[in-house]
């Protein structure tokens, strides 16, 4: 048989086998030809060769006589070493706990330098520690269970599966469960990757013939960590393979932590399969952030730049509004305390409210075009059971004047808009009128629990 004729037989294989087991186990081989009835091939790995030998051993020795080739044998090469992998008997192959079979010269075939090359490389951020991380009601179930993951004893739940939306803190939590895990049993092979790397090196040992070395390597893993996995949804091949890892670690009770941006159930285009073993152990939303919590966080982040900038003064109703006003994402959140600081040290002033919404007048638009002073207007008005004619009009009674101040609180608080046009929405009342009404409900929070209780409520319903 010529090379030529194997080339013209592999498309019958693949008819035979299936595409994926024909990509990840027939298309590497290298047929070499036919010498006195023995047909050679060479392989990257011996592994590959004891597993076609014994999986489609039968099938290539018929379908090659079958085209008239005069094959009683089959032989596998090792190109490195010559080394012949004859056929080798099941009695001395040792099952691993994957459910594969492999043979001691399996089990050494790749150098380390081998896997090296393909080892995923994902850097991990020495800022995002268990330490750093700051809990609130909206991330305390998520912390706990990272932090349990992190302590590296057993656990009851695999895999453990983080979601939420953007910059709500997936992956300061998986980079701490590393940072833990790495810390206190630093024997732990631990694999940290997105999941586009995932596929990335899937894609490129499927290229380089290197399938067996990728799965090594991921089934080989104490701790599998994959941040982002809604990126693999659509992407059949790179989801069976994803899918067959999964299985093997949890057959060998490794831990898998996985990140998404929405609950398994509602990833579009995952695979049934999949997502019934991602919801097989305990799947902790991170809830969006609340008032309390993000300004705990801006106070975390405050420590640190004051110590870079420690001649700056900063007024502290500032991290108080920046709280009340970027509610959907920390990320924007630190990253304008941040700005902010580099602004107010650059321009050599005081960090105050005027300056806060001077540098970050854009970030401010982009946050508030959820809340308008419309809205605003109804959800206190439906609050209070009166009417937006009265909470708008010149009456002055109390009933009417303390929701029309509420309003105007939150109006300064959650809108960009300034005081004479916030006066304009409210019967072309003067700014002056609007910034009494805001100091005297900043007054009236700290010394009645029900005014402070109502502006909670309604910033929740606002910012929901």
């Amino acid at each position: 048989m010529t090379k030529d004729q194997w080339g013209a037989l592999q498309g019958q294989l693949r008819e035979t086998v299936g595409a994926n087991n024909f990509t990840n186990w027939i298309e590497p081989l290298q047929f070499e030809g036919v010498t006195d009835g023995v047909a050679h091939f060479n392989v990257p790995t011996s592994f590959l060769g004891n597993y076609v030998q014994r999986n489609f051993g039968d099938l290539l020795l018929y379908a090659m006589t079958n085209a008239g080739a005069d094959v009683r044998r089959i032989e596998f090469d090792v190109p490195a070493n010559k080394a012949s992998m004859p056929a080798v008997s099941r009695a001395a192959n040792t099952p691993d706990r994957t459910g594969q079979t492999q043979t001691k010269a399996t089990q050494s075939m790749t150098s380390r330098a081998d896997l090296a090359d393909l080892l995923p490389s994902a850097p991990l951020d020495k800022r995002f520690t268990f330490d750093t991380f700051v809990v609130g009601k909206p991330n305390e179930l998520a912390h706990a269970a990272a932090r349990r993951v992190g302590e590296g004893g057993e656990v009851t739940f695999n895999p453990l599966f983080l979601y939420g939306g953007v910059g709500l803190g997936k992956t300061h939590l998986m980079h701490a469960i590393a940072w833990e895990l790495k810390s206190r049993s630093p024997h732990l092979n631990v694999l940290y990757l997105s999941a586009e790397q995932f596929m990335y090196r899937f894609v490129q040992a499927l290229r380089d013939r290197k399938m067996m070395d990728f799965k090594q390597i991921f089934r080989s893993v104490d701790v599998l960590m994959v941040d982002d996995v809604q990126f693999i949804a659509g992407k059949d091949s790179t989801q069976e393979e994803f899918f067959h890892t999964f299985n093997a670690l949890v057959d060998q009770n490794k831990q898998i932590i996985i990140s998404a941006d929405r609950a398994p159930g509602e990833i579009k285009d995952m695979e049934n399969r999949i997502q019934s073993r991602l919801q097989s152990g305990l799947v902790v939303d991170l809830h969006p952030t609340d008032y309390e919590l993000r300004l705990g966080i801006l106070h975390s982040k405050l420590a640190t730049h004051r110590l870079q900038y420690p001649e700056l003064e900063l007024d502290e109703k500032v991290l108080e509004f920046l709280a009340h006003r970027i509610s959907t994402n920390v990320r924007v959140l630190e990253g304008a305390l941040t700005r902010l600081f580099a602004f107010a040290s650059l321009v050599g002033r005081p960090i105050t409210m005027e300056l806060t919404q001077d540098c970050l007048a854009d970030v401010l638009r982009a946050s508030e075009r959820k809340i308008t002073i419309e809205e605003i207007q109804r959800q206190v008005a439906e609050h209070y059971n009166i009417r937006m004619s009265e909470l708008i009009g010149p009456k002055r009674l109390r009933v009417f004047a303390r929701p029309r101040q509420v309003a105007m609180y939150l109006c300064k608080q959650l809108t960009s808009r300034s005081l004479p046009e916030i006066g304009r929405r409210f019967g072309g009342r003067d700014h002056t009128t609007v910034m009494h009404g805001v100091r005297r409900i900043e007054e009236l929070k700290v010394q009645d629990g029900q005014i402070a209780e109502d502006l909670e409520m309604l910033r929740r319903t606002l910012e929901a």
